[in-house]
């Protein structure tokens, strides 16, 4: 997986400090996460195809989140796309982005579908060539969803030397892929270990923004590769988090430790910080592998 943090601050866009919006590619797609204004001249940077994505998924509706998202489908008309554009959001965001549309005369001329979605409790939004798409329920002023993109396992590695060697016929490959013991031409029965190899660990994201302080999550996101997880104030500003339904540094550190991820990513800081040093050495006191997001970010896992 590779992602690539297109922007990563919080309310209103500066010169400098772009919304929030990210790619997530993986060998087969490119899932683009958010669209905060601007989103698709950040893609243009990173030198994105836009003819790549696919699938768009928006955490909420607050503009920070999704303003930049009628612009791209337009773009996408502009372009002359043809193929089908997936986005998956909160209930109203087909009505938000229809009607501009409406009022423009800028009717799409390829397939635009909406995954309008208003479930409380996780849903799989994705299933598609070894992975899938969750949808991790987050606590904000408004509907909100994380993200939880996840690599389906894959089938155990068969040593073919080992298969010769004890005798085991073709037609018992498929039970062996699955992990089962199989019977040779003998007669025997030969445990799977004898004859396969671990597969590669499967690899999983999980994107939390925006959310208050919110540890119920962190059963369904235990063990991730990397969690992305929304840092909007320092400590010091732990009430106005609380009255906003936002997380502190150390509040998302927290959420890292308790679900025992290897790499905590902060993001979305509010821009009434100007050194955003602290908020690493704030959530470092409490989980110790933790990066600062910054427009243009990537990272390959």
């Amino acid at each position: 997986m590779k992602l690539t943090i297109l922007g990563c601050h919080s309310a209103t866009p500066h010169a400098d400090k772009a919304p929030t919006a990210q790619l997530l590619s993986t060998k087969k797609h490119h899932f683009l996460i958010d669209c905060g204004e601007g989103t698709q001249v950040l893609l243009r940077k990173a030198k994105v195809k836009f003819a790549h994505i696919k699938h768009i998924f928006i955490s909420h509706l607050h503009g920070d989140h999704f303003y930049g998202l009628p612009g791209l489908i337009s773009t996408f008309r502009l372009l002359g796309r043809e193929a089908p554009l997936h986005i998956y959001g909160p209930v109203g965001i087909r009505e938000a982005v229809t009607l501009l549309l409406k009022l423009a005369d800028s009717w799409t001329n390829y397939p635009l579908h909406f995954h309008e979605l208003s479930e409380k409790e996780p849903v799989c939004l994705f299933s598609e060539d070894e992975m899938e798409v969750h949808t991790i329920p987050l606590k904000h002023r408004v509907y909100t969803n994380g993200f939880l993109f996840r690599e389906t396992p894959t089938e155990r590695k068969i040593n073919p030397e080992v298969v010769e060697k004890l005798r085991i016929d073709q037609s018992q490959m498929r039970n062996l892929k699955q992990g089962k013991d199989v019977v040779n031409v003998d007669g025997e029965t030969i445990s799977n270990a004898q004859v396969t190899y671990d597969p590669h660990p499967s690899k999983a994201y999980a994107f939390c923004s925006d959310t208050a302080y919110h540890p119920e999550m962190t059963q369904q996101i235990q063990g991730v590769d990397v969690l992305y997880h929304e840092a909007t104030f320092l400590d010091d500003n732990q009430e106005l988090a609380k009255k906003t339904n936002h997380s502190t540094a150390k509040q998302a550190a927290q959420i890292a430790k308790d679900a025992k991820v290897n790499r905590l990513i902060l993001g979305h800081y509010s821009s009434r910080y100007k050194d955003l040093t602290s908020f690493q050495s704030e959530a470092g006191e409490i989980f110790p592998t933790v990066d600062l997001a910054y427009d243009g970010y990537t990272l390959e896992f």
